[in-house]
């Protein structure tokens, strides 16, 4: 017998937005929020995660405090038809490259590096143009984020006290 997988409904779509917001809202927080009881969000939560519509829990850090204190986007031109598996494989290579993506228009793909400083960054961006396939590379340096809220600028909503337990659910801390 198959199982119907069930939809992703109106309480569902308010408990993401909740721990979009705020990850480490215990179920009951968001059961007092949404209308639900404590077990039934930890309910939704699982098949959530079950399914795949949430991949799970981070800490947003701010990046200056890690010592990376330089940003920049870089476009990516190949020679020929690069596939996305070796643009992958580049990306994977450089842990500055904290984000990499293909893209429409001229370029191939287009990476997001954080640095130590612009010296760093300048070593980095010579590593990645001496990658056999690279044809070329334009960089835009970050100067100031339009949205500083955002957590593309490595800040999110405050969080609860270090001492008040996750929800339940694990965080895991993604760093640059």
């Amino acid at each position: 017998m198959t199982t119907k997988p069930t939809p992703f409904d109106e309480l569902d779509r308010k408990i993401v937005a909740t721990l979009i917001a705020n990850a480490r809202a215990s179920f009951a927080e968001i059961g007092t929020t949404i209308g639900l009881s404590a077990t039934a969000v930890k309910r939704r939560v699982d098949r959530l995660r079950a399914t795949g519509v949430i991949t799970g829990f981070r800490a947003t850090v701010r990046p200056a405090s890690l010592g990376w204190r330089t940003e920049a986007y870089i476009e990516v031109y190949c020679d020929g038809a690069a596939p996305p598996r070796r643009l992958s494989e580049v990306a994977r290579k450089y842990p500055e490259i904290v984000a990499a993506m293909t893209v429409t228009g001229a370029a191939d793909a287009l990476f997001h590096i954080r640095a130590t400083d612009v010296e760093h960054f300048e070593e980095v961006l010579e590593r990645i143009r001496s990658e056999p396939f690279i044809r070329k590379t334009i960089s835009y340096m970050v100067l100031s984020h339009l949205l500083p809220d955002s957590p593309e600028a490595g800040v999110s909503e405050p969080a609860p006290d270090a001492g008040e337990s996750p929800g339940g659910h694990g965080d895991a801390l993604n760093l640059p």
